[in-house]
């Protein structure tokens, strides 16, 4: 029982770790990316969760870790696609589309 919990926080800790290391230019949609840092977050979360329960100190702390980290880089990319929703719509409020293809 004790080996089964050993591979399991080995293999999160593993799907942790290679999630998070996969470059953020392979991302090339802002929806996707935003979509792929919370579902990490939820994970990370679960993670912690689970540490928490069976009284894992490590595993709730990287959880609750990769958690919070996740939900701040949802965030940033959330606050960066409302940025840019705005300078798109700004820019094509004002006509200055038009001008440019005449």
């Amino acid at each position: 029982m004790r080996n089964i919990t050993k591979v399991t926080t080995i293999a999160a800790l593993a799907t942790m770790a290679a999630t998070s290391l996969v470059p953020t230019a392979a991302f090339a949609d802002s929806q996707k990316n935003k979509n792929n840092w919370r579902n990490i977050a939820i994970a990370a979360g679960a993670l912690g969760i689970y540490g928490a329960t069976k009284h894992n100190t490590t595993m709730t702390v990287l959880g609750a870790a990769g958690a919070a980290y996740s939900a701040k880089k949802y965030e940033d990319e959330r606050k960066k696609q409302s940025q840019e929703n705005n300078w798109r719509s700004r820019y094509h409020r004002n006509g200055q589309y038009r001008a440019r293809y005449r």
